[in-house]
């Protein structure tokens, strides 16, 4: 049977409390069961916070992960742009060690000039290196999740991270659907979408889940995301993925990134309980 956790990319747009904990704290009032700490904007959190985090979510059975800044890019020919953008994984990794999140997600990077070949070469250089690192700080637990993105420009296919998976085990892709579904000129076959994930054998998924705006690319069949819709969008349909997943023995967490947040999380809930779920 599925076992499935479900919540939002932030706190909750319903909390009277805008703390981290207090995000969690709604979550758990809403009976939702997943929650995403972002630090999309920068690293504001300090170590002492993320343990209270981490006690707070433990005591209300939350499963955590957390959300790694937008400025990254690991394919980076500049020094010091590279460091930078490692700094800002690491520490965020370390917030995810102290809370007991299990994954810190980022978008990997853009191909640039050197191309496709040349970028995976250099992410998995700099995964490598982060990996040295969190293990010398005795940092454990936390997997680099890399996204699957949104724009032809970024490095992120399913098959790319995968592919990174395959050279560094504590690197696992992190499927967003909604991007997925843009790259793809909005279309999107979760069957083949969810055997790729299965082919990995991981013991737990994690995925973010928003109906997308995009923009066709000049390749036919090809597309760039635009902006988050609700799931009243479908675009992607969100029921058909929550079919399929009934039919899988999976362990997976839907982050909800759509603008009303933790209401999309509970549509996607109900839709889950209509056909059958039981939490």
């Amino acid at each position: 049977m599925v076992k499935i956790f479900l919540g939002p990319a932030g706190v909750p747009l319903s909390s009277k409390d805008h703390s981290t904990i207090g995000g969690i704290r709604r979550v758990a009032e809403l009976e939702l069961n997943a929650f995403e700490c972002e630090f999309v904007r920068g690293v504001a959190m300090g170590n002492e916070t993320a343990k209270e985090v981490g006690t707070v979510a433990k005591e209300l059975n939350i499963v955590l992960s957390v959300h790694c800044p937008y400025f990254i890019n690991l394919c980076s020919t500049d020094k010091r742009k590279l460091e930078a953008s490692k700094k800002r994984i690491l520490d965020s990794v370390e917030r995810a060690h102290f809370m007991g999140a299990s994954v810190a997600v980022f978008h990997p990077g853009f191909y640039g000039s050197p191309g496709p070949e040349k970028a995976f070469e250099a992410i998995v250089q700099a995964c490598g290196d982060m990996l040295d690192r969190m293990k010398s700080k005795g940092i454990k637990g936390v997997k680099l999740g890399l996204e699957t993105t949104g724009k032809l420009s970024q490095f992120g296919t399913l098959d790319e991270n995968s592919a990174v998976h395959k050279e560094l085990r504590d690197c696992v892709p992190v499927v967003d659907f909604a991007h997925i579904y843009a790259r793809q000129g909005g279309e999107i076959d979760y069957e083949k979408v969810l055997d790729k994930m299965e082919t990995l054998k991981l013991e737990h998924y994690h995925s973010h889940f928003t109906s997308m705006d995009w923009t066709p690319a000049k390749v036919s069949g090809q597309g760039n995301e635009r902006r988050h819709l609700d799931l009243g969008a479908n675009q992607p349909p969100f029921e058909p993925l929550a079919k399929e997943l009934m039919k899988r023995k999976m362990s997976l967490t839907i982050i909800s990134e759509s603008p009303v947040l933790e209401q999309d999380s509970l549509v996607m809930k109900q839709t889950f309980e209509k056909l059958g779920y039981k939490w």
